[in-house]
């Protein structure tokens, strides 16, 4: 089996002020713990990247060195794999949704078409508008 993690589950396992960082982090300490196949997409890396380090976003950012170092952290977990667009990419994104989906919607339907090329049909994520693809199983680990 594998799974992959949003943007927001690390996004919050990192901000020691959100109301959910404890449940965050002990849910991808219990992730690293486990067997299966845990998957992160690159979009969900750079967005993680990008967000972290934001002072606009956070009142305390983490540094780039900081932000790389939890990310190379996940990475050298040996079940975790990064996951990037394959040959077909684009038709695949077309399938799902893709020429319906426009602004905000964008990045999720990048995300859901990454995951379904990979084969990966469980996502641990707050945003419930995943739910929209029907491959997924979305699951909120709070």
């Amino acid at each position: 089996m594998s799974y992959a993690i949003d943007l927001n589950i690390l996004l919050l396992a990192s901000n020691s002020e959100a109301a959910e960082y404890a449940a965050a982090h002990s849910f991808l300490e219990e992730r690293a713990t486990r067997p299966e196949l845990l998957c992160l997409a690159w979009p969900t890396v750079m967005g993680y990247l990008r967000v972290a380090t934001h002072p606009s976003i956070f009142s305390h950012p983490l540094s780039p060195r900081e932000a790389l170092a939890n990310i190379r952290g996940l990475l050298a977990l040996p079940q975790a794999r990064a996951l990037g667009e394959g040959e077909g990419f684009l038709e695949i994104y077309e399938k799902i949704g893709g020429i319906s989906l426009r602004g905000n919607l964008v990045p999720d339907a990048h995300l859901a078409a990454i995951l379904f090329q990979h084969g990966v049909t469980t996502l641990y994520t707050r945003d419930a508008g995943f739910r929209r693809f029907d491959f997924l199983e979305v699951r909120d680990p709070f």
